[in-house]
């Protein structure tokens, strides 16, 4: 739990002030990348801010959004933490060893504001100084939509029932390879 915070890499694709930028090749950390720049190449302000709230729900778990699974649902971290919001149990996503130290509303507002962060669609996350404006009050937060690159794996038997396969979901229907064909 030593966090690094940083330029996301891509600051350089940006020329003068330009807002959105479409590249020729993808670039950055997997797990960070926001779902339009991986499916369209297309970069924006928009790409960090989903960026930065996968940090957020990172810091405050203590789980990594790359390789995590949670056991009972064989949800990711984006996936678990808006299961657990949207069942109003967002308190579970805490790190067990932030819970005697942390500030709970605090904790649960930055759950809240990360998941806002994290919303498929690039209008409808946040600007970074809406972000940090909810951060810093106490005010009614919008209700997130549901977050890019969600998925839920499905167990499903053969029909045989001698063995299983994955089946991965996403609400964009798209996949991102580790290595490039």
């Amino acid at each position: 739990m030593n966090p690094k915070i940083s330029d996301f890499g891509l600051a350089r694709s940006f020329g003068g002030n330009e807002t959105e930028v479409n590249t020729n090749k993808v670039a950055g950390t997997l797990g960070y990348i926001s779902p339009e720049y991986a499916i369209e190449g297309l970069y924006s302000v928009k790409s960090d801010v989903f960026s930065f709230g996968v940090m957020v729900l990172e810091i405050v778990s203590g789980k990594r959004n790359r390789g995590y699974s949670h056991s009972d649902r064989q949800l990711n971290l984006l996936g678990h933490a808006w299961r657990l919001f949207k069942e109003g149990r967002s308190q579970e996503l805490i790190a067990s060893s932030l819970l005697e130290s942390c500030n709970s509303f605090e904790v649960l507002r930055s759950i809240h504001v990360g998941l806002l962060c994290v919303q498929n669609k690039p209008k409808d996350r946040p600007s970074m100084s809406a972000v940090v404006v909810m951060l810093a009050s106490e005010g009614e937060l919008p209700q997130p939509k549901q977050p890019g690159f969600f998925t839920e794996r499905d167990f499903e038997e053969e029909t045989d029932g001698s063995s299983t396969h994955q089946k991965p979901t996403s609400a964009n229907e798209c996949t991102i390879s580790l290595e490039g064909r």
